[in-house]
């Protein structure tokens, strides 16, 4: 149940925001929110994170988007199965995942393309637009990854 309520938001929240910025900014606009740091920047991205993937033919994107998206699906839903139910957060964790991957997948059939946004600077540095489906799905992975090292670590001291 925690996955499912973590997912719903991650996607409701998404989508409002993409809705926000296709309503209130123009394709490649960007807005400062907080000077030289924080920017809304509409792109669009029609490959895999980070703009990887592309070029590449819709003949060939479309089945691999849809393959990834199940994949993902059975990822979660399997791991899901083996956490037990006091484990909380690497529940929230899996929701998380799957919220952001259901969001950019929604966008993909809607769209034909994932609307990104979040545009950070940091003085002359400046990184990939991502959206808020990217963050949540990065968040999510970061915890499983550190909670595996962690465990991991704490089995061998054992």
């Amino acid at each position: 149940m925690i996955l499912t309520g973590v997912s719903m938001l991650v996607v409701a929240l998404d989508q409002f925001i993409k809705f926000f910025v296709l309503d209130s900014l123009q394709l490649n606009q960007s807005v400062s929110v907080w000077p030289d740091y924080f920017y809304l920047t509409y792109i669009q991205n029609r490959g895999t994170a980070f703009g990887f993937m592309s070029d590449l033919d819709p003949a060939f994107q479309i089945p691999f988007f849809v393959t990834i998206t199940i994949a993902a699906a059975l990822i979660v839903y399997s791991y899901q199965r083996v956490i037990p139910e006091e484990n909380l957060m690497p529940r929230v964790a899996l929701g998380l995942i799957w919220g952001g991957t259901l969001s950019n997948f929604i966008d993909r059939l809607i769209y034909g393309k994932v609307i990104d946004f979040i545009d950070i600077h940091y003085g002359n540095i400046h990184g990939f637009i991502f959206n808020a489906a990217d963050f949540f799905v990065t968040l999510g992975l970061l915890y499983l990854f550190f909670e595996f090292i962690i465990k991991g670590k704490q089995k061998k001291i054992a």
